[in-house]
């Protein structure tokens, strides 16, 4: 059943479905990379590689017109789809436009063969330790400020975000998780959460196939941090939204969308946009992420 998704999922790519970003197995056949261009921190956008493990990684990196090396700037890694690329969480998100106005580094990494190797899915790679050292080099070389680096994802992106979120101790201050969850084998050990704090803001769309299935990942990842949810008015029919501080200072912020399904809402451009969600993921979770830093 999961290699027929994973078979389907990659026609729906070549036709652009929205209704794609399947969270299956990956196709053995990985992406075009883009090549990459000489690295020199400046404004604008830049196709680069960094070389982990012995293979080239290629992400895009967005600086804004108001990047400054000498002044350190927060940090937005966003996670594509599967099967994707960092230039279709680009084209989907619309992190760029917010980066501009508060000057703020924004990349998409592409995942190998079309995915991350994340929570329940995709491939063997060790995108734990990428995302570790493509922070570290952002850090180092964009001047990125280590307390403000946020990671954000999609499907198997939102999965990745989870597993980076957990293995990764001190490198996220928050992560952003739109249709994606916590669940799998790695997580059933009680023992499988952030060992620093770690925010989190997600949303969750009511029609996705794999709801219920966020919903409780939620649950166990909100009881194992003791964390004590609580309703917020969302403002917006058809969308319920709770709050809960957690036991280690961090925090998490859920909003379920009733009539949505696997998408990113308000999005109004890329595969798996969802325009008529009623509010918009992004801006919610930049604002999000301004107010949790990395803790001291």
């Amino acid at each position: 059943m999961r290699r027929a998704l994973a078979v389907l999922t990659g026609f729906c790519l070549m036709i652009v479905a929205a209704a794609c970003g399947e969270r299956g197995q990956p196709s053995s056949a990985p992406p075009a990379s883009p090549s990459a261009s000489s690295e020199r921190p400046a404004a604008g956008d830049h196709q680069l590689t960094l070389r982990h493990n012995g293979l080239d990684r290629t992400y895009l990196l967005h600086a804004p017109p108001g990047y400054d090396p000498g002044r350190p700037s927060a940090l937005v890694i966003a996670l594509h789809f599967y099967p994707g690329l960092g230039s279709s969480m680009r084209e989907l998100a619309g992190l760029d436009a917010r980066a501009d106005t508060d000057n703020v580094l924004v990349a998409y990494p592409d995942g190998r063969g079309g995915g991350f190797n994340a929570l329940i899915c995709c491939g063997s790679e060790d995108d734990v330790g990428f995302l570790k050292a493509l922070t570290d080099h952002l850090v180092q070389t964009w001047h990125a400020d280590p307390n403000r680096v946020f990671l954000t994802g999609i499907s198997n992106g939102g999965d990745m975000s989870f597993r980076a979120a957990v293995e990764s101790t001190g490198t996220f201050a928050a992560i952003g998780v739109v249709s994606g969850g916590y669940s799998g084998n790695l997580t059933t050990a009680d023992s499988y959460v952030p060992k620093s704090p770690v925010s989190v803001i997600t949303f969750i769309g009511g029609m996705d196939r794999y709801a219920s299935t966020f919903q409780a990942g939620l649950q166990t990842w909100q009881q194992r941090l003791t964390c004590r949810p609580s309703p917020k008015a969302s403002g917006v029919p058809g969308v319920t939204h709770t709050v809960a501080g957690c036991a280690d200072g961090s925090e998490v912020s859920v909003y379920t969308i009733a009539d949505m399904g696997h998408g990113w809402p308000g999005a109004t451009s890329g595969q798996l946009a969802a325009p008529s969600a009623g509010l918009s993921a992004t801006d919610l979770m930049w604002e999000f992420f301004a107010a949790h830093p990395r803790k001291a």
